[in-house]
């Protein structure tokens, strides 16, 4: 079983799908909108892997820079343009990400996205505390991911979809999907990632889980290790030759 989850800060705008690899044929068995925490933590507690589509840390220089103003230590810096503020508000993986699709992903230190990543670090606490590892490299029973990388790296669209007013562009991924994954089977469910893209970007997010467990995507480098077991990372799809 490969859990999706595209977390938002409410539960009413968080997404979850679940698929599950029966006979080599990759089938979603489950989608759902409005999901709570504990729903989520039973969800991994079952998870033979799960993506998660949310900012799992933050940047180290973000996380001092607020330790060493808070107590007055801060030491000035030579300057405050764009490349040092940039440093503070981006964690090593969205740099890396940039890098490797050109795809920028929101900065959890500077933007809205933080909200739904404050609620991931409660979920991480609780399933940590329940003995679920949650390393932050994704080398644990959660890894983060990115739908609109992963779709780069697949050679599908990836903008312009989110919203209601855009079920012709869903409807139009939905059948792309299958000419990357020719052995998956939405069993009906495609009418709920057309409806909403909270949905699909789960299904999306629950394909990359199992990627991952196929050995088919790319986490941090040995030296990026060390960072990205605090920052967290973004896994990516493998390139396609």
């Amino acid at each position: 079983m490969y859990l999706g989850i595209d977390l938002a800060a409410n539960p009413e705008q968080t997404g979850m799908a679940v698929l599950r690899d029966i006979d080599g044929v990759l089938m979603v068995t489950t989608t759902a909108v409005g999901v709570s925490d504990t729903h989520i933590v039973d969800a991994v507690h079952q998870a033979d892997g799960t993506g998660v589509d949310v900012p799992i840390g933050w940047p180290i220089r973000f996380v001092e820079l607020l330790e060493d103003h808070a107590a007055h230590r801060l030491p000035p810096p030579e300057s405050t343009d764009v490349d040092w503020r940039r440093s503070v508000a981006l964690r090593a993986t969205d740099i890396a990400v940039h890098r490797r699709t050109g795809i920028a992903p929101m900065s959890v230190a500077a933007n809205l996205i933080a909200y739904p990543a404050f609620r991931w670090a409660g979920i991480e606490a609780t399933l940590r505390n329940e003995g679920i590892d949650t390393s932050r490299d994704g080398s644990g029973a959660v890894a983060e991911v990115y739908p609109a990388a992963a779709l780069y790296r697949w050679g599908l669209p990836h903008r312009g979809y989110k919203g209601a007013q855009q079920t012709a562009v869903r409807h139009h991924m939905v059948e792309a999907i299958a000419t990357v994954f020719p052995e998956f089977d939405w069993q009906g469910f495609e009418a709920s990632a057309i409806a909403d893209d909270n949905v699909l970007d789960a299904v999306l997010a629950a394909l990359v889980a199992y990627q991952i467990a196929q050995g088919n995507c790319e986490g941090s480098d040995e030296d990026e290790r060390k960072v990205a077991c605090v920052e967290g990372w973004i896994w990516l799809p493998k390139p396609s030759n």
